[in-house]
């Protein structure tokens, strides 16, 4: 029985699918009305999540930040980057990942508040 060459592609096609669908995982974590995810894999499969409402959540975060137009434009940013902002005012950045909590600025400080 001899194997054509559309099906050998065809079978490579569908193991290279479910190679990438299995590098995808989620970690949810439950804060108040918001749910947050943490991604394992690259940031090109953030977008697979649904997109969470960044304006509202980073103002809630940096309502009682001194500098709040700064601290509110800083989390806007992170969060169209990494689809997340963490609960609560102000830590928790390991709840949303690498690649939330090693964001950093053009003078290597940390960028998301």
């Amino acid at each position: 029985m001899a194997i054509s060459v559309e099906s050998v592609k065809k079978l490579i096609a569908v193991c290279l699918l479910l190679l990438v669908i299995c590098q995808v995982s989620a970690k949810y974590v439950r804060a108040g009305n918001i749910t947050f995810s943490e991604l394992e894999a690259p940031g090109i499969y953030r977008r697979l999540l649904p997109a969470i409402d960044c304006k509202g959540a980073c103002e809630e975060r940096c309502k009682l930040n001194s500098r709040h137009g700064l601290c509110t434009r800083a989390c806007g940013t992170c969060c169209e980057r990494c689809n997340c902002v963490p609960p609560g005012q102000s830590g928790n950045r390991e709840l949303c990942g690498a690649c939330y909590a090693n964001m950093t600025t053009h003078h290597n400080r940390t960028k998301c508040p």
